[in-house]
């Protein structure tokens, strides 16, 4: 997200193109697609206190090789690192609270832990408003977001000191065992939503800073859509709730609908309104369908709850890899608004296919 935050300055400081934005953000969600796959590998061998370590070490390396960069193979390079920390760190946690954690409890941490990235969204922007408003580097935004990753290192360090990997005697099972004909939905929505979601990260930015917003200053564009963004993405922590009293199913149609519905605005409405409108909505998005995978994937397949939830992971990255890459060089031909409408189609066609989601 930091580098879709910033994408006006990498474009300005290495000349990159729409097309090469797309690629280095798709090489990012490639790092988190390989980071999913090295942890749930140590999980199964070590428990989720090393891969999330792992995960850690990698955001704050990949932070400072960003903060260093002196060209896009090396931006690129520290993208990739930084964005491996969410696959090593997400499924981990998720194991952790399937074991640590009672059923009656489950969804608010699920939830909790999904829409905790609304936070760093938030503190990433809000500095990133410091820079635009007062003039200094955006490399030094880098390096306090470098910073700040050593910092939950630490913090996870010892707050993981006491959770052991799951018990050998765990129910046996592999990744033959996910390939149900019920989860299919499943792994479609995840799909797309990791191609929209990556599309509105990667060019959100570019579009609002291209338009002109009035009152606005030079550069805060970012800013104001990650910060709207954010403030909106924390309703996911209401998630548990909300799907008590709706039900999965319809849940899971809605936060569709609302991704759709975000995107469309983009393409149609560059002014503040339509700013506010779309990435608040995206927000929303966003963090409500984490938390509605995590919930889908662990009723779905009570006996694998991290690998399955690692599965659908992968399909979310692998979505992500080729949203942003296509995204690009469609922007480029047809231009930012009619390549944002175009991508909305896609999760307003999962809600038409039908969703059927297990039952509540």
């Amino acid at each position: 997200m930091g580098f879709g935050l910033f994408v006006p300055e990498f474009r300005t400081a290495f000349g990159m193109s729409p097309a090469t934005v797309g690629i280095v953000s798709s090489l990012g969600f490639a790092g988190f697609f390989l980071g999913l796959l090295v942890a749930q590998w140590l999980l199964n061998r070590k428990g989720p206190k090393v891969p999330v370590l792992a995960g850690l070490a990698a955001a704050a390396l990949g932070l400072m090789t960003v903060t260093a960069a002196p060209n896009v193979a090396v931006l690129a390079g520290g993208v990739f690192l930084a964005a491996a920390s969410a696959g090593f760190a997400w499924t981990p946690f998720n194991d952790a609270v399937h074991r640590k954690i009672r059923d009656t409890d489950r969804p608010t941490a699920l939830s909790e832990i999904s829409t905790g990235t609304t936070v760093g969204v938030v503190v990433a922007a809000s500095i990133a408003l410091a820079m635009s408003l007062s003039g200094f580097h955006w490399r030094i935004c880098w390096a306090i977001f470098a910073a700040l990753a050593a910092l939950a290192l630490a913090g996870n360090w010892a707050a993981l000191r006491h959770v052991e990997k799951a018990p050998d005697d765990a129910p046996p099972g592999g990744w033959r065992d996910l390939l149900r004909r019920e989860a299919v939905p499943l792994f479609a929505l995840a799909f797309v939503f990791g191609v929209t979601s990556a599309i509105y990260i990667s060019f959100a930015t570019d579009r609002y800073a291209g338009s002109g917003l009035p009152g606005l200053p030079q550069g805060a564009a970012g800013a104001a859509v990650f910060i709207s963004y954010g403030l909106f993405g924390l309703t996911g922590l209401a998630t548990g709730r909300v799907e008590a009293r709706l039900g999965l199913p319809w849940l899971a149609r809605g936060v569709m609908l609302a991704g759709a519905a975000s995107l469309a605005l983009a393409g149609a409405l560059p002014g503040w309104v339509g700013l506010v409108a779309s990435a608040g909505l995206q927000g929303v998005h966003v963090m409500v369908t984490s938390a509605v995978i995590a919930f889908w994937s662990e009723r779905l397949f009570p006996a694998l709850p991290s690998l399955s939830f690692t599965a659908v992971l992968l399909a979310t990255a692998a979505g992500s890899i080729l949203g942003p890459a296509i995204a690009g060089l469609v922007s480029g031909s047809l231009g930012p608004g009619p390549m944002f409408l175009g991508a909305a189609i896609l999760p307003l066609a999962t809600v038409l296919a039908g969703l059927k989601p297990v039952a509540s």
